[in-house]
């Protein structure tokens, strides 16, 4: 999302190279360039310049370090102003109230929906909730039986009233019936519509009244830019919100909303969304995104994701595994699973410091796996066990089932043998620090 802002703020930054000292001069010309990278990211304005200003106050105010370069102590003040601008600090859901109500709201076509199944998902998975979905956009075709597919998807049941058209008398029931069946989270997905009318406030408005939410979530597509803040500002007057959601965040979108929506409705951003999968909501951590705003990466997203898939039992068998040079297939193949659960592989690798500019022009999407997948599932479970048996017919075999060449099976086959050789070694003190020693001194 912040790849062309990334790269201004990067081009910005290099003026001050090679600087010996922060000057009024020098801040001036930098912060001309970042004001101008920001305005170009859709920033309003007035909140640019506002950042710049109070960059600039606190650049002139501090005393560079002698270890500090001043290029890297504007980066350093830019960071944290970012990240103030931003929220400052994540914020949590609130779910008291027996069930805790969480009311959805937002334009047609924001991805209300799909974020109500993606917050079923969070909320079961990660908080161990029991989640009931309401369908009360009665005036989309089909956003019934969307929802309820998506409910499919989380395993989370869906409240519905066919043919019935009062959203309002549909959100008060669904809140009984999920007192009555032991439910302790409600999430209702309301119309939308496409643009700002006084029925659609008065609505939502009314079911407002009638379920009394502890949590109001205004879904806004970050690719719509300075309009979202707009729209945000008109629902917050009526519904006074208690956060945002951000969605689309993997879409050809220059990021302005999502610096600059917090400043202007005073609410902060609780999630962000990106992509179809149920899984690819994230809780929205202003410092962490300052960080990838300025090519820092996500380091600490990256880990929590990798702690959510792999438990530490798993850990504890495949090492055992490996140390005896038993790694096979079929643990490849769930290794594979479990990173593929964790999201958007390109968004993963740019979590890493340095691989976002470096990945930026590569192709690289959730079906990266196909193959590998389609090759390891066409052999037999003997085959997975034991790769050693794998000879020249059984490859044909496999290529045939799998619909690959027999040049792929074989490059599969001889990458694993190499990976699964080299994680033995590692594992092998005695072997690790022969290597070391063997290694050409600089």
């Amino acid at each position: 999302m912040f790849e062309n802002l990334s790269d201004k703020l990067e081009r910005a930054f290099k003026t001050l190279k090679g600087q010996g000292r922060i000057t009024e001069i020098n801040v001036a010309e930098t912060l001309k360039e970042v004001r101008k990278a920001l305005l170009d990211a859709d920033v309003n304005y007035k909140i640019a310049k506002e950042f710049t200003d109070s960059v600039k106050e606190k650049a002139l105010g501090m005393s560079v370090l002698s270890s500090v370069q001043p290029g890297e102590m504007l980066i350093k003040i830019t960071r944290d102003e970012l990240a103030l601008l931003m929220g400052g600090q994540s914020k949590d859901i609130s779910l008291k109230g027996s069930p805790a109500v969480i009311l959805i709201a937002g334009l047609q076509g924001s991805g209300k929906t799909t974020f109500s199944g993606k917050l079923a998902h969070f909320l079961k998975s990660k908080r161990g909730r029991s989640v009931l979905l309401v369908a009360c956009d009665v005036y989309r075709p089909a956003a019934v039986e969307q929802l309820k597919i998506l409910g499919e998807q989380v395993s989370a049941p869906v409240y519905a009233e066919e043919g019935a058209g009062n959203p309002v008398k549909i959100a008060e029931n669904a809140v009984r019936h999920a007192r009555q069946h032991g439910f302790n989270t409600v999430i209702i997905d309301t119309a939308g519509r496409l643009a700002v009318d006084q029925e659609m406030m008065n609505e939502i408005a009314a079911i407002r009244k009638a379920v009394a939410p502890e949590e109001i979530l205004f879904v806004v597509d970050a690719m719509t830019g300075q309009d979202a803040v707009h729209t945000a500002r008109e629902f917050n007057e009526r519904l006074d919100f208690n956060g945002v959601v951000l969605t689309k965040l993997d879409g050809d979108t220059r990021g302005g909303a999502a610096i600059s929506i917090m400043s202007v409705v005073h609410k902060p951003v609780k999630f962000i969304s990106s992509g179809e999968k149920m899984e690819a909501l994230d809780v929205f951590h202003p410092e962490r995104m300052a960080d990838r705003i300025l090519g820092k990466g996500d380091i600490v997203s990256l880990v929590e994701k990798a702690q959510e898939q792999f438990n530490e039992e798993e850990a504890r068998r495949l090492q055992k595994k490996i140390a005896k040079n038993k790694f096979d297939f079929e643990d490849f193949l769930g290794q594979i699973q479990q990173i593929k659960k964790m999201g958007n592989l390109k968004d993963l690798a740019s979590m890493i410091p340095g691989m976002g500019k470096a990945i930026r022009n590569l192709d690289i999407d959730d079906n990266a796996f196909k193959n590998i997948e389609a090759i390891i599932r066409s052999m037999t479970p003997t085959e997975r066990s034991t790769p050693a048996i794998l000879n020249g017919s059984r490859r044909m075999r496999i290529a045939k089932g799998s619909g690959t060449q027999i040049q792929e099976v074989n490059r599969l086959i001889k990458q694993f043998d190499e990976t699964r050789k080299m994680m033995h070694m590692m594992t092998d003190k005695t072997k690790v620090a022969k290597m070391m020693r063997n290694m050409p001194k600089q």
